[in-house]
């Protein structure tokens, strides 16, 4: 390679396709695959001079100024080493990475680790285009620390929450469980939302549904008014208590409903009814179209249009990203470049005409909570406009750049002109006076509409009237109604409200509702994003220690300031971090230490006065009174809708849980999904999975220390899966894995069976731990005479084993002492290699004959001595 090329590095190898294609040969387009370091994931990546440090499991300094500690992780080694060759051969380097914090952060990593010595440039760009590229390659400029700083100070108060928090959760509710700091804030808002379902009272109301007619065409309309008082509608019912709250209204109950119609059908048969039109009133109005696409606006839309979860939208407008149809997808700004804007015009004259133009181009100004205004807004990429059926463009990317494309050419078209018509029609009959009202509603102009539709709901045109039309009364019906609580969050009006409480911010709302589903904290059911027991029992533990931390506002207040530490420099986070970790997290952690697990995971519903529902270490439980007077238990599904669980509820799941009809579960949410049951067999309980003719079935007993009362599908699953790989054995590369055996449960290594101590939780137990059990029983071995298996090489299979001497290797007829200074434990398949290859060369050279010689004769003598003895 010659040395007078520029390396750019980028984040994705599709990323870095793209703009090769724009760039000359003499740049190297690399990417780095995402962050090359970051804060360790386990004890494993700590280093080894932080091991011993109070603070080493949290990955950050708290006793000197919340300093990280980074590093670089055992997958990314080989892509820094790929890096570094390819900078020597480099006259300079930019770093093309994504324009905000994020981006910012990985390019100063990848500083902070390759330390070039060639002139080194921050390059950016809201658009992989020839032009856009070639713009940002010739105008770069240097990395800001001040991004830098608050994008550290956002991962760091996120490692905090998470470390500090979590264990509290792990003692007081069961273990695996975690808290973040925006991720609990969203829970909490879906756990209020279902508290206020909970606690709805449904209430009923009535009204009369009458069809008019005129020239052959139909005209329905609603009960309006009766008695000289308006009729109750949804509107006049409280939100949260369903009840009503306003009492002017005329409230009908199913009865007096179906009476008055019963008269007035019976005056319409015998054509003693008046009608006349009292009132008719025309609206014409004017629809703007709404701005172009933010990330939040973006997950919504496709949302409610396409049906997609905001993680599927994120993922597809990456790559739309990344392949150069689209400007940067995480943004909350408006704004349309005049280039942009000079584009969406002249493709609106080539696909409309230019009678479709608004008068004038329309710049949007973003006003949410907390914008930064870093990008502009999603469009098209370039200038051209181009449809996705001119960029060829098919599938899932076809659907959301149309979207997008759509939405773009809409900000620039003519307002829409919406025609809307009330009529008030007077009836009479019987010395009753109603009033029925008709609604009606017509596109007169489509503009915008033409392209992109803001709402779902049709024209619904009325006949043309006036106030001397004449109109028959054909029919009446009676109609219920039912009040209904709010309704629950889905993820477009999850990610809205987050938006509005100005918690998060556009590039995390995909990864929050992702994160909250996996801890189980929320299941997803027809859209619905609906929290579990387990996620409410959390949310309890919190708000009682924790409140701020769930709080929207004080969150809110959080994502303002970490944005601000770009301006306020690192003095400011660090004296930030400090109050905030002492305040909240040590505050809350010394509080929440007197808690009682019980009452904290106790769930309260005034559905449920029969039974108590807990939420115990594997899920959720019902205790009650069985016949003998004592208290017993069973299982629900911890996705169980926590609305819908009343006491009919628990009573039904409770009898065929007696009688053995009601399986634990399902194995999954496919619809092909096997039944779990709890048995019990000869050898003592086991849990099976699918029914007895199921040739597929699959069973396992359900260990001594594990209750059986209160299983839980989690822990069946669990159980059904041994045996299961913990892990790599890192010197051996070896795995380790958990088994169940007729003694209990125990750790598989090589050809060592280590069984779990009573403190080790069959279920919980983790890869650290694991390797902590094998390490001492490796240990042990060599000073008890056990053998290890390393594996099989050039020599064969090579073991560890312990003789007279001590440790030696074995490898088919070659034996090699282990010396003293060298623990067996130490000895991996490479290094046992090694040690025979220097024997081999040793007694190749002659330089073990004497000791060979001297060592059959002590075997010999031995031998001898020990048949005298014998005889």
């Amino acid at each position: 390679m010659s040395k007078n090329r520029a390396l750019v590095i980028v984040e994705s190898p599709t990323k870095a396709k793209t703009i090769r294609k724009f760039l000359g040969e003499e740049y190297v387009v690399e990417a780095s695959m995402g962050h090359i370091r970051d804060l360790p994931v386990n004890a494993q990546e700590i280093p080894s001079e932080y091991k011993k440090a109070s603070w080493a499991t949290l990955g950050i300094n708290v006793d000197e100024n919340f300093e990280p500690i980074y590093v670089i992780s055992g997958d990314k080694q080989k892509k820094v080493s790929e890096l570094q060759d390819l900078l020597k051969n480099c006259e300079a380097l930019y770093l093309a990475t994504d324009e905000d914090r994020e981006g910012e952060s990985i390019g100063w990593h990848l500083m902070e680790v390759l330390k070039p010595k060639v002139p080194t440039y921050r390059m950016v760009f809201h658009e992989i285009t020839k032009s856009a590229i070639e713009k940002a390659i010739q105008n770069p400029r240097q990395l800001d620390m001040g991004l830098v700083q608050a994008q550290e100070a956002r991962r760091v108060t996120d490692r905090l929450v998470g470390y500090v928090v979590s264990p509290l959760l792990w003692k007081k509710i069961a273990k695996n469980l975690s808290a973040g700091r925006v991720q609990s804030v969203a829970v909490k808002l879906l756990v209020q939302r279902e508290r206020e379902r909970i606690a709805f009272k449904k209430s009923n109301w009535w009204d009369l549904v009458a069809q008019f007619a005129i020239k052959g065409k139909q005209i329905t309309a609603h009960l309006a008014q009766y008695a000289q008082k308006p009729i109750a509608s949804s509107k006049d019912f409280d939100d949260q208590t369903g009840l009503l709250k306003n009492q002017k209204v005329h409230l009908f109950d199913e009865a007096s409903a179906q009476t008055l119609q019963s008269h007035l059908q019976t005056a319409i048969d015998l054509k003693q009814v008046q009608v006349e039109i009292t009132e008719i009133e025309r609206k014409t109005i004017k629809r703007s179209p709404v701005a172009p696409f933010t990330t939040s606006t973006l997950q919504q839309e496709s949302n409610r249009k396409l049906g997609w979860s905001t993680s599927q939208t994120m993922r597809v407008a990456q790559s739309l990203y990344e392949n150069g149809y689209i400007t940067y997808m995480r943004t909350d700004s408006v704004s349309l470049a005049n280039e942009a804007i000079d584009g969406i015009r002249s493709a609106i004259a080539g696909e409309f005409g230019k009678d479709r133009l608004s008068e004038q181009a329309r710049r949007y100004q973003t006003s949410s909570k907390g914008a930064q205004e870093a990008h502009e807004a999603i469009r098209p990429a370039g200038d051209q406009m181009k449809s996705a059926d001119a960029l060829g463009l098919k599938d899932q990317e076809k659907l959301l750049y149309t979207l997008i494309w759509q939405r773009a050419l809409a900000t620039q078209m003519k307002d829409a002109e919406i025609s809307t018509t009330q009529v008030t029609i007077a009836v009479r009959f019987n010395g009753e006076d109603l009033l029925f009202k008709a609604s009606g509603r017509e596109i007169v102009q489509p503009g915008f509409l033409e392209v992109y539709q803001i709402e779902d709901d049709a024209e619904n045109k009325l006949p043309s009237l006036s106030k001397t039309s004449d109109l028959d009364l054909i029919q009446s019906q009676a109609q219920g109604h039912e009040t209904r609580p709010s309704a629950r969050f889905n993820e477009a009006t999850l990610v809205k409200e987050l938006e509005k409480e100005g918690v998060g911010r556009p590039s995390t709302y995909a990864s929050i509702i992702e994160t909250i589903q996996k801890r189980g904290y929320v299941k997803l059911n027809q859209r619905q994003l609906i929290p579990t027991f387990t996620g409410i029992a959390v949310t309890q533990l919190l708000e009682k220690s924790f409140g701020k931390i769930v709080d929207s506002a004080f969150t809110a207040s959080m994502e303002n300031w970490l944005d601000e530490v770009a301006t306020q420099g690192e003095n400011a986070k660090k004296t930030y971090l400090s109050k905030f970790y002492k305040e909240e997290l040590v505050a809350g952690v010394e509080d929440g230490k007197s808690i009682d697990p019980k009452e904290i995971c106790s769930i309260q519903s005034p559905k449920i006065t029969q039974f108590r529902l807990r939420v115990g270490k594997f899920g959720p439980f019902v205790e009650y009174q069985n016949e003998e007077g004592t208290t017993s238990t069973f299982s629900i599904p911890n996705d169980a809708v926590p609305d819908e669980v009343d006491d009919l509820y628990l009573k039904e799941r409770l009898e065929k849980s007696i009688a053995g009809e009601l399986p634990l579960g399902m194995e999954s949410d496919a619809e092909n999904a096997r039944p779990i049951y709890l048995k019990n067999g000869k050898f003592g309980p086991y849990v099976q999975l699918g029914d007895q003719q199921d040739p597929n079935s699959k069973k396992a007993s359900i260990p001594k220390n594990v209750s059986v009362e209160g299983l839980q599908v989690e822990q069946a699953l669990y159980l059904l899966s041994l045996p299961r790989e913990l892990g790599i054995h890192p010197q051996t590369q070896v795995p380790l894995y958990l088994k169940q055996g007729p003694y209990g449960p125990y750790i598989s290594y090589l050809k060592l069976f280590i069984s779990l101590t009573k403190d080790d939780d069959l279920f919980t137990i983790e890869f650290d731990r694991a390797l902590e059990l094998v390490d001492a029983k490796l240990a042990k071995s060599s000073v008890e005479g056990g053998m290890i298996d390393l594996g099989q090489s050039e020599f064969g299979e090579i073991s560890i084993q312990s003789g007279r001497f001590g440790p030696y290797l074995k490898a088919g007829k070659i034996n090699v002492s282990i010396p003293k200074a060298i623990s067996p434990s130490e000895i991996t398949l490479e290094k046992a290699v090694e040690m025979i290859k220097e024997k081999q060369a040793k007694e190749a050279s002659g330089t073990t004959k004497t000791t060979k010689t001297a060592t059959k004769t002590a075997t010999k003598t031995t031998t001898k001595s020990t048949e005298a003895k014998a005889t």
